[in-house]
């Protein structure tokens, strides 16, 4: 992953932990920094990471921005051609993309606040994958899933959306 890919996923992470709803701006970013930090960088300084008209960091602005996104400074470079991430369990790997894909499918759905809302609940979740086979478990019974939400949530739409919605 080149570094201004890191850039921008962090910024996605940050206003997921933020309960933005959506990425962090990169104006956003200066301004949390200074409160922070007491320091700064500029917005046009992170916009050329990201596009990658400068493709590396200064050493301060590594050190200031790992410290705001809670990373290790060595994340903030690009990865080596051929990285593979080996040290970690292919389950723990699968997990990570899922908490991801989840992360991105709430963003895309953002203008439904109820499945945004479902989809960021899951990606939070220890165990996502256990969450989604429990939901399909779910589905496999008939009307079962429209039982729970009448219980758990009664202010909820029970009926599917038409461009979604299957019989069974």
């Amino acid at each position: 992953m080149r570094l201004g890919e890191k850039m921008r996923y962090l910024r996605e992470v940050e206003g997921v932990l933020r309960n933005l709803g959506r990425d962090m701006t990169q104006q956003e970013v200066v301004h949390a920094l200074k409160k922070s930090t007491g320091k700064t960088i500029s917005q046009s300084y992170l916009s050329q990471i990201e596009s990658g008209a400068r493709p590396h960091l200064t050493n301060s602005s590594r050190m200031l921005l790992a410290r705001f996104f809670n990373v290790h400074p060595g994340y903030l470079v690009d990865d080596p051609d051929g990285y593979h991430t080996e040290l970690q369990s292919p389950l723990r790997v699968a997990e990570d993309s899922l908490d991801l894909w989840l992360i991105n499918g709430a963003e895309r759905f953002r203008r439904d606040p109820q499945l945004r809302h479902a989809l960021l609940e899951i990606s939070q979740h220890d165990d996502s994958r256990r969450c989604l086979i429990l939901l399909g478990a779910i589905l496999e019974t008939p009307k079962l899933a429209d039982r729970l939400l009448q219980v758990l949530k009664p202010e909820a739409e029970t009926s599917p959306s038409p461009s979604h919605g299957r019989s069974r």
